[in-house]
């Protein structure tokens, strides 16, 4: 049954197990949290329903999680990419906010704090934001992926206010559709972990709670563009056990194909087997080799290192390190010019405190420690990487020519 209102799509649907009233709402809407008031003050739901993952709901109810963060461990662990990307989306959703005068994520807010107010479990339909990204990532080609991380950091730190096209977007989908609207809109391999996975995710965490027979009626509280999808999979028949499979299997990340692990080895491999042949020919030929993939892998890194305004030693340590690193993959450049720049620079509470508001703007992300070290680490990688091919195509021409 479904029950349209003026702005907000507002489905119901009795799943057999129980009733689930599927809230669609604008995310730069005040009308969509005064909807949200609404609906809850009438007493006729049991639970609420949020497209929140729990790390998303912990950004919300504790704001100051990102003071919290451990930058050492998130370059040990390799999530630099994952944590830059989730602060770039959170600048994205900031810099809505404050064009549209609204508090970010006010219809989610509003679900969570009236929910507790009234005693209503709160439930967390949305898969965790590091899985999705990782599976976008997982499922576009290797050679977009870079450009794919440029678009977004373009687009969350652009100045320009937000087109009358993306607001029309953000009254049907979320944040994460929208910051990537300009690869979803011509891109499969987008949508489906963006849009199509995330119906069924949601729709299969609904079909589990009610499964477990405490809830009559719920209220799901979704972006407008999911309700459609939501509704469709949850009108199909499905069992507790389908559920539980389908949240397993949407919360997997694909294992990266052995080629990607295996390349820099080879790579390291042909680079040391034209050293030896350079030496080989003559001592001069070898030691020339050796000074052009110095120069070339450390130089690129060194550049990449002081376009992130990294700190003079860490410029040094990027030239020495990369050309070193380059010849083992299991230490990245990186990793050594980020650990230089947190020692030379260390982030102070300020910084950490300050992330949410300095990554709304360009400027913020090289004054600020934590964000100029991820910087760091990206820019002297992606040197060190253009660095290494570089290099390798020289020694190969000098090889050939002598």
């Amino acid at each position: 049954m479904q029950r349209p209102t003026s702005q907000e799509p507002l489905i119901t649907v009795d799943t057999g197990m129980g009733v689930v009233t599927v809230l669609g709402t604008a995310h730069v809407s005040k009308a969509s949290a005064d909807k949200v008031r609404e609906l809850l003050g009438t007493g006729d739901y049991d639970a609420v329903g949020v497209e929140l993952c729990p790390s998303r709901y912990n950004a919300i109810v504790n704001p100051d999680v990102l003071a919290k963060m451990d930058l050492l461990q998130v370059l040990r662990e390799g999530k630099v990419p994952m944590v830059t990307a989730s602060l770039a989306l959170g600048a994205y959703q900031q810099r809505l906010a404050e064009q549209f005068g609204i508090e970010p994520g006010a219809e989610m807010r509003a679900a969570i704090e009236i929910g507790k107010e009234a005693k209503l479990p709160v439930l967390l339909l949305d898969r965790e934001v590091g899985t999705t990204l990782k599976r976008i990532y997982r499922n576009v080609p290797w050679w977009r992926r870079l450009g794919l991380l440029a678009g977004l950091m373009a687009s969350v730190v652009s100045r320009e206010e937000v087109s009358e096209e993306e607001v029309e977007r953000l009254k049907e989908g979320d944040i994460l559709e929208t910051a990537f609207v300009q690869f979803a809109e011509e891109a499969k391999d987008l949508y489906l972990p963006l849009i199509e996975e995330r119906d069924r995710y949601m729709a299969a965490r609904i079909r589990q709670e009610l499964a477990q027979g405490e809830h009559r009626h719920a209220l799901a509280v979704v972006g407008a563009g999911h309700v459609k999808g939501i509704a469709e999979q949850l009108a199909r028949e499905s069992s507790p056990q389908d559920s539980a499979t389908s949240i397993e299997e949407l919360d997997r990340v694909p294992v990266p194909s052995r080629w990607p692990k295996v390349l820099p080895w080879l790579i390291v491999a042909l680079l040391v087997s034209g050293f030896i042949i350079g030496f080989s020919r003559s001592p001069a030929l070898g030691w020339q080799l050796v000074a052009d993939w110095v120069l070339i892998n450390g130089g690129l890194a060194a550049l990449g290192t002081l376009i992130a305004a990294g700190h003079p030693v860490t410029v040094i340590g990027a030239f020495l390190a990369a050309p070193l690193t380059s010849l083992n993959p299991m230490v990245g450049a990186g990793m050594v010019t980020a650990f230089i720049e947190i020692f030379m620079r260390k982030p102070s509470v300020g910084d950490f405190s300050r992330l949410r508001s300095d990554t709304t703007h360009l400027r913020g992300w090289w004054r600020n420690r934590v964000t100029r070290t991820l910087l760091v680490f990206m820019l002297s990688t992606l040197g060190s990487v253009v660095g290494t091919y570089l290099a390798g195509f020289r020694i190969l021409e000098r090889l050939v020519g002598s």
